[in-house]
Formats: structure tokens, C-alpha cells, sequence
């Protein structure tokens, strides 16, 4: 058998949807409500409980062989900016998990991290160079969601190196696609920008409001590619923190201009200077994963998977838009 954690989430329900289709067995657990659950799979073993809690993840680990750890208390550049110690108590999930884990003899266990564990130091620039996993060191992370996703990737490893768990780790780098949060605070860019375009589009509103100046830079990554990248790396040989992202870098004003090309509109721009934005450029250097995975990257190019993204959630505006008028 085999426990998803966050399975309520984004990633976690995308990858509950490949395990099962294959036909696993598949131990789904996240704290919210399944009512509140981004997809919910009837194969799967479906269950609600707080993983912050020692007796919750012995119960979700009893039986499991494999352990996906994808739960978080997370979000977007705005929630995580204001959030700080609800992201460091996530510490808390990773370290009963892997304690059960190596108590009920776990044959492998995976930890969803983040590229919000690098040192902003080299990431303060648009043409920002590729981040390669060394560049976690000397150790300066995003306040509080990165440092709680460090410490835990070194948790992974000790529970290696003392009692034999083995642990592989993937660093996220801006995963988007459909069935994810586009609205409420905790959404992330790509989502954020599809959410805009499409309220434009349906309510004949042609302006948009930019967090930044639109000069930052990032690397987005689809979620078919993250879920295909994660069974790799927990398949694979790799006990190091890997990067797990795509190489391509764009600016937000070219992801607005992709999503704007999608919707077949032109919006006028309006930058808000004072919003979050993170690190100034971030990108992948994937040139270890490749080595790891037989030369295998993440493909999805960003047009194709933004218009995939965009068009579930302008169903998304428009069912609401529906409801709102009556």
C-alpha cells in the first residue's frame, strides 16, 4: 500500500489520480474535510486526520510501504510572506511521519520540498543564473515556509544515515495546472494571472493588476511533469535533494502575455509595487536530475500547460459568475 499525505491538496490529488489509475493500492490523507479536497478518487482509502499529531501519522503509516509526504500548511508568495510560523509548524508533519515510518519499517519515503529553500543571495536578479542544489548552502532560505522545508530535508537524511529509512527528496519549483487554488490568498502566479485574465474575459473588464513590476522572473513547471518527475525520483538511486522543475525562464509580464494570447484578449496593465513578490529571478538547474533520470526533464511547454490551466479555471469563474447572477 501506499500513503499520499496532502492528498486533499494540489499535487497530492494529481498524484493519487496516477497511483490509482494503475492500479494501487492508495492511502489518501489530508486535515481538511473531504468536501474540501481538490479531487477526491472513490479507489483510494480516503481519510481526514492532522498529521501535526504523532498518533495520526502512526495510524496513516500502519500497513504502508511506500510514503509520498506532500502535506503543508502552504501557499503562494502572499500567504507564506504572512504565514510564517504556520509554515514552520509543517515541521512537525514530516518529523512524526518519518518517526512512524521508520518504526513500521517504511521500504521508501519521499518529502516534497521546495526552491524556496535557497539562498537568496543567488536570486537577486532577473537573469538570474540556474540554481544548482549546492546553492542551499551556506543556508539563507525564504523566512520561515523555506527553512521549515530545509530543516526537514535534513531530516530525511539523518533518518537515513540512523535508521536506515530511505528518503528521497524533491525541490518544487512553481508547479501549476488544473484542479489547483486559484483564489482566496494561498493561490501561486500562474494561477493567480488565469484567475485575472479570465474574471477580464467573463465580466468585459479589460484591465489586470500585476504584483510587481512584471520583471521577476521564474520557471513554472506542469503538474503532469511534477507527478511523472516525483515517481522517478522516489524510483530512483538519488538520496541528495534533487531539483524538480522546468529550465525555461520567463518574466510575469510574458506569463500575463501567454495567458492573454489563450483568453484572445489585451488587458491593460496596472503593477502593484508594494505586493509580494519573492526572490527578484529563480530557476532550475536540472542538470542532476537528468544525470539521475537517464536524461529526463520537465517538457510541458508553458504555453501548453497554461492553456490547459486557463481553461479550467475560466470554467472555474464562470460557474461562479453563474451562481452570483442566479
Amino acid at each position: 500500500m501506499t500513503l499520499v499525505t496532502g492528498a486533499g491538496g494540489f499535487i497530492g490529488a494529481h498524484l493519487v489520480q496516477d497511483l490509482v489509475s494503475k492500479g494501487e493500492s492508495v492511502r489518501a490523507v489530508d486535515i481538511k474535510p473531504q468536501s474540501e479536497w481538490h479531487q477526491v478518487f472513490g479507489e483510494a482509502d480516503n481519510r481526514t486526520a492532522d498529521l501535526r499529531e504523532a498518533d495520526a501519522c502512526a495510524d496513516a503509516v500502519a500497513g504502508a510501504r511506500r510514503v509520498y509526504n506532500l502535506a503543508s500548511d502552504m501557499g503562494g508568495m502572499g500567504f507564506i510572506e504572512s504565514h510564517k510560523a504556520a509554515c514552520m509548524l509543517s515541521v512537525l508533519i514530516n518529523t512524526h511521519l518519518l518517526q512512524a515510518s521508520a518504526s513500521a519499517d517504511v521500504e521508501r519515503y519521499f518529502f516534497g520540498s521546495s526552491a524556496c529553500v535557497y539562498a537568496a543571495e543567488h536570486q537577486t536578479s532577473p537573469d538570474v543564473i540556474p540554481l544548482r542544489e549546492a546553492d542551499a548552502y551556506p543556508a539563507m532560505p525564504e523566512d520561515g515556509y523555506g527553512w521549515e522545508k530545509l530543516f526537514s530535508e535534513r531530516m530525511c537524511r539523518h533518518f537515513t544515515e540512523d535508521f536506515g529509512l530511505e528518503t528521497r527528496v524533491a525541490r518544487y519549483h512553481n508547479v501549476y495546472g488544473p484542479f489547483g487554488t486559484f483564489d482566496g490568498g494561498r493561490e501561486k502566479a500562474p494561477a493567480a494571472i488565469c484567475r485575472k485574465v479570465a474574471e477580464a474575459e467573463v465580466l468585459d473588464r479589460p484591465e489586470i493588476e500585476i504584483w510587481g513590476d512584471g520583471k521577476q522572473t521564474r520557471s513554472f513547471t506542469y503538474i503532469d511533469d511534477c507527478v511523472l518527475g516525483t515517481l522517478a525520483i522516489m524510483g530512483s538511486d538519488l538520496r541528495e535533494p534533487v531539483n524538480l522543475g522546468s529550465a525555461t525562464l520567463v518574466t510575469i509580464d510574458d506569463l500575463v502575455s501567454i495567458v492573454e494570447e489563450i483568453a484572445g484578449v489585451t488587458l491593460e496593465r496596472r503593477y502593484k509595487q508594494d505586493a509580494p513578490t519573492g526572490v527578484r529571478g529563480r530557476n532550475s538547474d536540472n542538470t542532476m536530475l537528468k544525470a539521475a533520470l537517464g536524461g529526463w526533464e520537465p517538457s510541458t511547454t508553458l504555453r501548453d500547460g497554461l492553456e490547459v490551466t486557463y481553461r479550467w479555471v475560466r470554467d472555474q469563474v464562470r460557474a461562479r459568475r453563474a451562481l452570483a447572477v442566479g
